[in-house]
């Protein structure tokens, strides 16, 4: 299946070199590209892309905002952010925004094209060292959420299974330490998406350390 990208950068020149670097994988087709977060919301609309490549700082609406709107309008549309700031505000915020990955602008070309399929394919980009990036600022907020009710319906694998989770661990690594197969994490991460109403890993990060389910190492 071929994976519908739109690019969203106002560098002219950057937009051209993205897209040519990520149709040199014959998997991945750039549909659609914007200057800007607010092209970039018509854009989407227009075309139902799979992947939204999006910049952080741009004049004509920047990349947070538009990724929130993105998520609220067209939460089919998966946004990898990609910018030049290693900034821990931008990474919080995209991510909080709805973002299922993000990536810096020097990244190698392959990491760039394996993020795409990643998110494409529902899953978050979330290594363990920006899993801990993540916590540190959501432990750092002023008014962390002291539980929540929806974590009653989880079932106790369930809350073991989240506990790995937020500490950045992927489904081959939570079933090598629970020791089941692998399509069984997968199944548990589906149920608690679902029960929690979260979009993905990331947000499940974010809620397990607001809400106090899991702590820091």
């Amino acid at each position: 299946m071929t994976v519908r990208v739109v690019v969203v950068d106002d560098d002219h020149l950057m937009r051209a070199g993205l897209g040519e670097l990520l149709t040199a994988d014959p998997a991945i087709e750039v549909v659609g590209e914007a200057a800007g977060g607010r092209e970039a919301l018509a854009e989407v609309r227009r075309l139902g892309p799979d992947v939204v490549l999006m910049d952080v700082q741009m004049p004509d609406g920047d990349g947070i905002e538009a990724t929130r709107r993105l998520a609220a309008e067209a939460p089919e549309a998966r946004v990898l952010v990609l910018t030049t700031f290693e900034r821990d505000d931008y990474l919080f915020e995209a991510l909080r925004a709805g973002a299922s990955g993000f990536l810096l602008k020097r990244a190698r070309p392959e990491e760039l094209i394996a993020a795409v399929h990643t998110v494409a394919a529902g899953e978050a980009l979330l290594s363990p060292s920006v899993t801990r990036r993540v916590v540190d600022q959501a432990l750092a907020q002023p008014r962390p959420r002291p539980g929540d009710a929806r974590v009653e319906d989880l079932t106790p694998r369930e809350r073991e299974v989240l506990g790995l989770v937020a500490r950045g661990l992927s489904n081959r690594e939570i079933a090598a330490e629970l020791v089941v197969e692998t399509s069984t994490v997968r199944t548990h991460v589906k149920r608690i998406l679902m029960k929690l109403g979260l979009r993905d890993r990331i947000q499940v990060v974010i809620f397990a350390y607001e809400t106090g389910l899991a702590a820091p190492r």
